[in-house]
């Protein structure tokens, strides 16, 4: 599937492409915020809740940097893009018990594995400098969410697979 959706990306033009990771990292943003909200309410410790808490904050600050570029090129209105978001945390609905931080935290660190490549490959790909140069920050950022992700999994005695 991450192939797949590759390939997708690469056949965005630069508007959609910023179009696409805007509504990514909003959209990431607002999971973070919603795990931070259930952590909280299942009582686990205040270094989970703060840690998603951050993550989300983060996110949201990727997408605002990502939007000023965007309205700076093409105006308000973003794109519409039908590609699958890579960054989408399908894990909200999987986290009902304190049991299931372990499987949370496995898939929010392969989406930010995930996010850094894939911005990575972009960043390769790119002709705009300053684009490109967004990307690249961008993926060290994701790098740092998973390292953030992996710490608190470690503290929490989980370990990865």
């Amino acid at each position: 599937m991450v192939v797949e959706i590759l390939n997708e990306i690469r056949k965005l033009n630069e508007r959609e492409l910023l179009s696409y990771w805007i509504k990514g990292e909003y959209e990431e943003a607002e999971t973070y915020w919603k795990l931070a909200e259930r952590a909280k309410e299942l009582g686990l410790p205040g270094e989970v809740v703060n840690t998603f808490k951050r993550l989300g904050d983060e996110s949201k600050r990727h997408g605002d940097e990502l939007y000023k570029i965007y309205r700076q090129n093409y105006g308000d209105e973003l794109d519409e893009v039908n590609v699958p978001n890579v960054e989408a945390l399908n894990v909200l609905g999987k986290f009902w018990k304190i049991e299931d931080l372990k499987n949370v935290l496995e898939i929010a660190m392969e989406s930010e594995k995930l996010a850094e490549t894939i911005y990575r490959k972009l960043a390769e790909e790119c002709k705009n400098e300053e684009l490109k140069k967004v990307y690249l920050t961008l993926a060290d950022i994701e790098r740092g969410h998973y390292e953030s992700l992996k710490a608190l999994a470690i503290k929490m005695g989980i370990n990865e697979k």
